[in-house]
């Protein structure tokens, strides 16, 4: 049996096409939602949390994604626990106390040694999102003072 060459090139550029376009809407699937806006005053600009799961009397850990619009950040705190931080979007920043600030990227993960001031937020040019898991089991976050813009814009590692 022969197939028509244009049938045959129709196909071909169906396929092509709609496999693209599977492609294309996978590409903006997120996993998670943002969240709720947070409104409390330990962040500068604007970011949304997302508790994934919250302590109970079983599991002191938490786990909540945290995403930050462009220039948006934490105050300086730390977590008497440590934390853990897995990015999952974008480009960000992550900065100890008395280092230089360092640059974060999608798939990187920090370990935040339990208290240990820091703070950590969005690049002025990228959304940034992590999953930031902790534990209350020795106390909750411990929260400082804003970082100043001198302190956001100094270089980074």
């Amino acid at each position: 049996m022969k197939i028509n060459p244009i049938y045959s090139t129709f196909l071909i550029l169906t396929l092509l096409i709609g496999c693209n376009e599977a492609t294309e809407i996978h590409k903006d699937a997120t996993l998670f939602s943002k969240g709720e806006i947070v409104t409390n005053e330990n962040f500068t600009g604007t970011a949304w949390l997302n508790m994934l799961a919250t302590p109970d009397s079983l599991n002191t850990m938490y786990a909540g994604l945290v995403t930050f619009e462009s220039g948006a950040r934490t105050n300086w705190h730390s977590h008497p626990a440590g934390q853990i931080l897995i990015v999952t979007k974008g480009e960000g920043y992550y900065q100890e106390e008395g280092k230089s600030k360092r640059m974060l990227r999608q798939g990187e993960t920090i370990k935040c040694l339990p208290n240990i001031k820091h703070w950590h937020g969005a690049s002025q040019n990228s959304e940034f999102a992590h999953i930031a898991i902790s534990s209350r089991d020795k106390g909750p976050a411990q929260w400082f003072k804003p970082v100043l813009d001198e302190e956001y814009n100094g270089k980074s590692e």
